[in-house]
């Protein structure tokens, strides 16, 4: 076991080589995008709408078809069913996530400048908790939203949770919920970070033999 936590040790200590380094300046230009394009996108559709409803979300702001009126839209056809308006001010996601973002970004650059495998890997370890919790609130906040409905309203629908991922028939409604192009872009920002890690580890190996 000793030998292990050495081995770990000696592992997190090694210098970043150039290539490393340059992986890691394709990560941050990678990473900028995600404040442009959004994050996720769903499809709202039904024989009404033949052209279907599209909201688009990024990591500050929400965002819909047909110039944002498709956001007014599906207000309109929440109110009926008694589910509460889609307005920025109630997702603090909008406010925290471009501040992670930010934070995620400056810390790729220490990793950069001090140049070792340890600071790739706190980085991914902590975009990783990110990646997951923000996974978990989008679920939570969609859940709360489909099943925080108006006993009032003039459509009475059951409780649901709109899809995170995939296809689902809400009512009259067919829903699609995929990740859009920021979200691949953190995707390979995570795998860059582990790219880093492994070139400059792969040629130290003779280095870090467990002893």
């Amino acid at each position: 076991m000793k030998s292990l936590f050495a081995w770990i040790s000696k592992a997190l200590d090694v210098d970043l080589n150039v290539k490393s380094r340059l992986v890691l300046i394709m990560a941050v230009l990678i990473l900028l995008p995600t404040f442009i394009f959004p994050l996720w996108y769903m499809t709202f559709w039904s024989y009404q709408y033949p052209d279907g409803l599209r909201l688009d979300i990024y990591s500050y702001k929400l965002g819909g078809g047909d110039d944002g009126n498709d956001i007014t839209e599906i207000n309109i056809l929440n109110h009926y069913i008694g589910m509460a308006a889609l307005e920025e001010e109630n997702f603090l996601e909008l406010k925290w996530i471009p501040l992670a973002l930010g934070i995620f970004l400056i810390l790729t650059l220490r990793a950069i400048i001090f140049g070792k495998v340890g600071k790739i890997l706190d980085v991914l370890m902590m975009f990783t908790y990110f990646g997951a919790f923000s996974l978990w609130s989008f679920w939570y906040k969609l859940n709360a939203y489909g099943h925080d409905l108006d006993p009032h309203a003039s459509v009475e629908i059951d409780p649901f949770t709109p899809p995170v991922f995939g296809f689902e028939q809400v009512g009259q409604f067919k829903v699609w919920s995929y990740p859009h192009i920021s979200s691949y872009m953190l995707g390979a920002f995570a795998i860059l970070l582990v790219l880093a890690m492994y070139l400059s580890l792969r040629k130290r190996t003779n280095q870090l033999e467990l002893k």
